[in-house]
């Protein structure tokens, strides 16, 4: 057991470059990583990573031994969840990446409810509204809201999100209301964008008479997270693209206006995405069902919230 623990610390360290990164992966103190990956390097009597003044970098003997120790994790895993499909009480850790303002809002505050439900499981939630890669990050389910690009993962689509653009009435009596998109262009308004380092979003995507057009907004601010955007529109300095749901309460109150309702902005689906291997576990497809079922009957009580699309 100590020799796959050390496997396990070790595939982690390469995976996520330090050895720090690759035991917190695991709760375990630098020391201990660093103490696991020495006693495997010992075991095996080579040599498996070189130091460099930023990172650790497997050697050629270590590359090797990565590729058949990942193999042989993957595996493992893969004979644990089928296992645990014999017993009504599903067990062990569940990774999860979601959004930052969905992940606080909807998904956070499932994640007792669901450990209350099935005591023997345990959530590891990340929140993040950046991109990463589900098998070198080693997640088991990652929440998206938005347009899904290409992918060799799993997809589960939970929801599909209306979009609204909408700005403070302040903003809107300094500024003027749009009356068609090119407004956003020519009439000096100041959209609110959600951008960071490869963030697809440097444009909107409007659905007009003549078929969805992009329309390239810019504005003096930006930020990756989209409670900030939100914050950002409530105190009058901008307008923003957001999924309806996120601002209902807002429109609701009167604290934000829709605008140009007549060419909204293109639909956001929600889902999750995990990788295909995770199939066979089934304390990983309770907890998607779980997450689905409990936010569509949150959403279906949003006020000024239409039906959505399932």
């Amino acid at each position: 057991m100590a020799y796959l623990e050390s496997m396990r610390v070790f595939v982690r360290v390469v995976e996520l470059g330090t050895i720090t990164s690759g035991g917190r992966d695991l709760r375990l103190s630098p020391a201990v990583a660093s103490n696991r990956v020495k006693e495997l390097e010992s075991r095996l009597g080579v040599r498996l990573l070189n130091r460099t003044t930023r990172n650790l970098i497997p050697t050629e003997a270590g590359t090797l031994f990565y590729n058949h120790a990942r193999k042989i994790i993957d595996q493992l895993e893969v004979a644990e969840a089928e296992l645990s499909g014999f017993s009504d009480t599903p067990k062990g850790v569940i990774r999860v990446l979601a959004p930052l303002g969905v992940g606080r809002r909807w998904v956070a505050p499932l994640v007792p409810e669901f450990v209350a439900q099935f005591p023997e499981t345990e959530i590891r939630l990340r929140l993040s509204d950046r991109a990463v890669d589900l098998v070198h990050d080693g997640l088991d389910v990652a929440f998206f809201l938005g347009q899904l690009k290409d992918s060799d993962l799993k997809l589960r689509k939970i929801i599909n999100c209306e979009r609204v653009l909408c700005a403070a009435p302040a903003y809107l009596e300094k500024y003027g209301v749009p009356e068609v998109p090119q407004d956003l262009l020519d009439n000096g308004h100041i959209c609110l964008l959600l951008r960071f380092p490869g963030s697809s979003e440097y444009y909107w995507m409007l659905n007009t008479s003549e078929g969805f057009k992009k329309f390239a907004v810019s504005g003096r601010y930006d930020a990756d997270d989209g409670d900030v955007l939100t914050d950002w529109a409530l105190g009058g300095h901008g307008i923003v693209n957001k999924p309806r749901f996120d601002v209902s309460e807002h429109l609701a109150s009167g604290a934000l206006v829709e605008i140009l309702p007549q060419t909204p902005p293109a639909s956001a689906s929600f889902g999750c995405l995990f990788p295909h291997r995770k199939l066979q576990d089934p304390k990983i497809r309770l907890f998607i069902d779980f997450v689905a079922r409990k936010i569509r009957q949150k959403l279906m009580l949003l006020p000024t919230l239409k039906k959505p699309e399932l």
